[in-house]
């Protein structure tokens, strides 16, 4: 049975996030759904990564198994014609049986999004935290680096996780400033639930004065959610690409 890989985007502002969940719309039911249409078969898609409410993605992956024997370009425009127009499907390669979207990922690129301005931009407002405060960028950066490397990111993941190890390399935290944009990109291995938003809402009140750069040990040795304060909204945040061995999406 042929095994598929996708590579989409998506716009998260309607969505519960990427996993089916009673009750709830969300990026996998659709797929699952836009499949079943397709092939008139039950197929169980498996992501590269859970987004959550509201986050979207730029280069999400996911694959599935099928009896269906659609070449690589059919897929694509079979399944753009049944999406929402907010899902959009770029990408469909035939890919081997040991390949999985979440296992065989080797790095994830996110990147979170602030409008920082006096007033807010309509045509930002659902992809960027409007942040009205004047932001210390060099701060952040300080901050930002401090941050990087392995450490054990307890307290800036959620309490609720049921992931045993907090212990995370986050190779790069970079923020980009751009006029009244700025960018935090942020790549790993892999990331904890919350971890990005809980980053960024401490580096925003790093940016603003009410925390500190020098803070940041003492905050990753309290491993306590409660010492890293703010979580960023999810509405800024987005999954950018997944990364396989060759560096190849």
């Amino acid at each position: 049975m042929p095994r598929i890989k996708l590579t989409l985007a998506y716009d998260g502002t309607a969505y519960h996030g990427w996993q089916i969940q009673p009750q709830q719309s969300s990026i996998q039911g659709k797929l699952e759904a836009a499949l079943q249409k397709l092939t008139q078969e039950t197929i169980r898609i498996q992501g590269a990564g859970r987004t959550d409410a509201g986050v979207h993605a730029l280069g999400q992956v996911a694959h599935f198994d099928t009896a269906s024997s659609f070449p690589a370009h059919e897929w694509i425009r079979a399944l753009n014609a049944v999406l929402p127009e907010d899902i959009v499907v770029h990408d469909v390669a035939k890919v081997d049986r040991e390949f999985h979207a979440r296992f065989s990922a080797k790095e994830k690129e996110y990147r979170y999004q602030i409008f920082n301005a006096k007033q807010p931009a309509p045509l930002e407002r659902q992809t960027r935290w409007f942040v009205r405060y004047v932001l210390d960028v060099g701060k952040m950066e300080e901050a930002a680096k401090a941050l990087r490397g392995s450490h054990c990111f307890t307290s800036f993941c959620a309490t609720d996780t049921d992931v045993e190890d907090h212990n995370i390399d986050l190779n790069q935290i970079q923020i980009v400033k751009k006029g009244e944009q700025i960018d935090i990109i942020f790549r790993a291995s892999r990331f904890l639930r919350y971890m990005v938003r809980n980053i960024v809402g401490f580096l925003v009140e790093v940016g603003r004065g009410k925390r500190f750069p020098e803070e940041v040990e003492t905050i990753l040795a309290a491993m306590d959610r409660r010492a890293a304060g703010l979580t960023a909204p999810s509405h800024g945040l987005i999954l950018v690409k997944v990364i396989y061995s060759g560096g190849q999406n």
